[in-house]
């Protein structure tokens, strides 16, 4: 059952047992023949499912002059029980506020009336007024968690994203309070309904931490990617998330990666990616399964090369003025294999310093930390990421998805 179906046979279900918690006596005392004679009708009206003509009888002792307290509220006792029965929401929700106001209820009656008319309030599309008595129904001991459900329909529907925020955003937060994946969803379209990009993007990042799903991953890399200012020469990083998460759509995604790490001369990085595609059967089938072969070939011979070259590399890198060999010589190391030698190079070249681009050499670093299952380190590394080009953002991202 959809949570659009569940509230609604709860919205249903719940004026009916308001009303059940108690049913006016028709001969109360202290109330006079010609208010109780009406209510009496009302009741045996009620009884018999004839509610248009028990309300019209309840409206008939309503209008005796000079009612006493206790016969007012005999009366809205009796409308509420009417109305509720005849699904009349509107006039079931006033009556119980008449009630309330009285003072003479309280406890779990009282709680019962609340809860009642914070849902003829939503059903009436009241939406303000819902989440003002759903809140009371709260704040006076109400315990029943789809109360939670309207109080959260309530202020979507009613445009109030800032109180659906407050509302979920400590449970997003909290592994022992976490917020239904359904109830994010509802933040997030709160605040891309108010056309609010910023509030939007939070709400998805709270979903793939705690529901990560291919779908939110692409809306995130996607929206990331048309930032203002983002660097095409990170391009490399976001299809390492777009891999890491399950984004990569087809031959031609699994081809350019393997093509962009071996330009930036990563060639065991491009295998690892033309072997996962194989794998999947994304390359080495179709009509150009010759070309995926040929690339295939080429990154062996790559790597080949990368390793009868090695030892001059290395000297090379550790006489440089410049860290960026090392760390791009110990990234090589990681995607062999070798993360206990690669990871103190990287990190040696980052503290000789001379880099080209810092930020990316720390983005470098926290991926390959990731990639040898130093979670708790690269998170360190990646928030120390900083810049206005995108390698923050994916740095983030990368946060992110370790906490996942």
């Amino acid at each position: 059952m959809s949570s659009e179906h569940r509230l609604r046979a709860f919205l249903c279900a719940a004026l009916i047992a308001a009303a059940a918690g108690f049913m006016a006596p028709a001969h109360a005392q202290g109330v006079r023949p010609e208010v109780g004679k009406p209510l009496q009708d009302a009741q045996s009206l009620l009884r018999a499912r004839k509610f248009r003509e028990a309300l019209a009888r309840v409206n008939d002792a309503d209008a005796v002059p000079n009612k006493t307290p206790g016969e007012a509220l005999i009366i809205q006792q009796m409308r509420a029980s009417v109305a509720s029965a005849a699904g009349d929401a509107e006039t079931a929700a006033r009556a119980y506020e008449a009630i309330l106001n009285s003072g003479k209820v309280s406890g779990r009656e009282a709680l019962q009336m609340i809860f009642a008319v914070a849902v003829a309030n939503y059903k009436n599309k009241e939406y303000a007024q819902a989440a003002k008595w759903a809140q009371r129904y709260f704040k006076e001991g109400g315990s029943d968690p789809a109360m939670r459900t309207v109080l959260l329909q309530s202020y979507f529907l009613g445009n109030d994203c800032a109180s659906v925020n407050r509302m979920l955003g400590s449970a997003a937060d909290e592994e022992r309070a976490r917020a239904s994946e359904e109830e994010l969803q509802i933040l997030a379209n709160c605040y891309l309904r108010q056309r609010d990009t910023a509030g939007y993007v939070a709400a998805i990042e709270k979903l793939v931490v705690h529901y990560p799903k291919k779908s939110y991953w692409t809306d995130l890399l996607s929206r990331v990617q048309k930032k203002p200012g983002f660097s095409d020469r990170l391009a490399l990083h976001v299809y390492r998330l777009r891999l890491a998460t399950d984004n990569l759509a087809g031959a031609n995604d699994y081809m350019e990666m393997a093509q962009l790490a071996l330009q930036a001369g990563f060639p065991a990085e491009a295998k690892a990616v033309v072997d996962k595609g194989y794998e999947v059967k994304m390359l080495g089938t179709g009509k150009d399964a010759e070309r995926h072969a040929r690339l295939r070939a080429l990154v062996d011979k790559s790597i080949a090369t990368s390793q009868q070259e090695r030892a001059k590399d290395e000297r090379e890198a550790l006489a440089a003025a410049s860290g960026d060999d090392l760390v791009k010589l110990g990234m090589n190391y990681v995607y062999e294999g070798k993360a206990d030698k690669g990871l103190p190079l990287m990190e040696q070249g980052i503290k000789k310093g001379g880099l080209r681009r810092p930020e990316d050499a720390k983005l470098s670093f926290g991926e390959a930390q990731l990639l040898a299952g130093h979670k708790q380190r690269a998170v360190q590394t990646l928030r120390t990421v900083s810049g206005q080009d995108g390698a923050a953002d994916i740095a983030r991202l990368w946060v992110l998805n370790a906490r996942a």
